[in-house]
């Protein structure tokens, strides 16, 4: 009997090691910050395809995934620890930060003065570029130039007349959303659109999340009559995203993207999608989404992009310091950056460029801004990728 039972164990650890990937013992570590699922799931999931491909550090893999508090703005130094302590395992090589909140510039100060040759690598930072750029060996932002002009664009060719923008005072002190706030004002005055801000709780206030989203669900009626159901809505945070999507499928208006725009953000927790079948199938999950919307009754009136842009950063940029680990690419080669971002997004088309600094007019090769097409739900690609935005917007501060 007790043969029998020492036999049966050893068959089901067999059977469980031959379920798990086998992965060989990494030769470098690369360690990857993001968001939780509440704040940030896109960038989390990015981590969960590296860990997929390259291995979990704990299991002799590549990848040591850490995520930082929901109330970052109050734990700052909480979140600089883990950041920091990363640099304490001798093989950590790379470390990317996605989004990389309020304090991974001195996260990364401090990595450098313990472990120089760390990579260091911020995912859409939401310090101003001057201040990241001191510290990181590589930051990418979504293109906000850019897109302040194409989703107001994109807006106008959807059917809309209005454009609302919705957002609070820390998100506004960052210049680079700022500057794409007052892009898609200029842009809405040359394109014929009205535009209007709204205010919204923070949440990372008092309020939290709950807080924050409750007051958007119950705004979006209002502004909706205030506004008119041609009007577009877009709203700088995240957690807001998935409120604001259920209320313009179910009453009106349009949603050309997110601010940072993925079929996952806010659209399954709107439209009570359930994509555990799908999940990392991102064609799949654009197929299911899109049923949902059209069938919620936004048809030709919501957007995103095919692939979420914060799973790509998270996967891309931990893919590209690798590479230069590896020796197979240097740091400013934006060839094989692209390739990194492509590896994650087949048949994704993205455009990007080097950011440049409004006071000096230097172009930082340690800061890409990247976009991808406008995908609308019942309608399809909208071309924005091919759209020349005009010389005049990239000089709007």
């Amino acid at each position: 009997m007790r043969r029998r039972l020492v036999l049966g164990l050893v068959c089901v650890a067999v059977a469980v090691l031959l379920a798990c990937p086998a992965f060989a013992a990494a030769k470098f570590h690369i360690g990857v910050v993001t968001g939780t699922v509440s704040q940030s799931e896109d960038d989390l999931r990015g981590a969960e395809r590296l860990i997929k491909e390259y291995g979990d550090v704990a299991k002799g893999g590549m990848i040591k995934h850490l995520t930082y508090p929901d109330n970052f703005m109050s734990e700052m130094e909480t979140t600089i620890s883990q950041i920091v302590g990363l640099a304490d395992d001798p093989l950590m090589k790379v470390i990317v930060v996605n989004q990389a909140i309020p304090g991974t510039t001195e996260a990364f100060r401090r990595v450098k003065e313990k472990r120089k040759d760390i990579l260091c690598f911020a995912g859409e930072p939401h310090e101003d570029p001057g201040v990241i750029e001191s510290a990181a060996d590589l930051a990418i932002n979504a293109d906000n130039i850019a897109r302040g002009y194409l989703i107001i664009a994109a807006a106008k060719k959807m059917g809309a007349n209005a454009f609302v923008h919705i957002s609070f005072p820390r998100h506004m002190s960052y210049e680079l959303l700022s500057r794409r706030r007052n892009i898609m004002e200029v842009a809405c005055k040359d394109l014929g659109l009205k535009f209007a801000f709204e205010t919204a709780p923070d949440p990372t206030s008092d309020v939290g999340v709950a807080g924050a989203q409750q007051f958007i669900l119950e705004k979006v009626p209002a502004w909706l009559q205030k506004y008119g159901k041609r009007a577009a809505f877009f709203c700088t945070n995240d957690a807001q995203t998935e409120p604001l999507l259920k209320q313009v499928a179910t009453l009106g208006g349009y949603f050309v993207e997110a601010d940072l725009p993925s079929p996952l953000m806010g659209y399954p927790g709107a439209l009570g999608i359930d994509l555990s079948k799908e999940k990392g199938n991102w064609p799949a999950i654009l197929k299911k989404v899109e049923g949902a919307v059209v069938k919620a009754g936004g048809k030709d009136r919501m957007g995103t992009w095919a692939y979420s842009y914060g799973y790509a950063t998270s996967a891309a940029l931990a893919e590209f310091g690798k590479r230069i680990t590896e020796k197979k690419a240097k740091l400013g080669d934006f060839k094989v950056l692209m390739d990194c971002y492509a590896k994650f997004t087949p048949g994704a088309a993205w455009n990007g460029s080097y950011y440049t600094d409004m006071g000096t007019g230097v172009k930082k090769k340690n800061h890409v801004l990247v976009y991808q097409d406008t995908y609308v739900f019942g309608k399809g690609y909208l071309g924005m990728t091919k759209v020349k935005v005009p010389e005049k917007y990239f000089k709007v501060k």
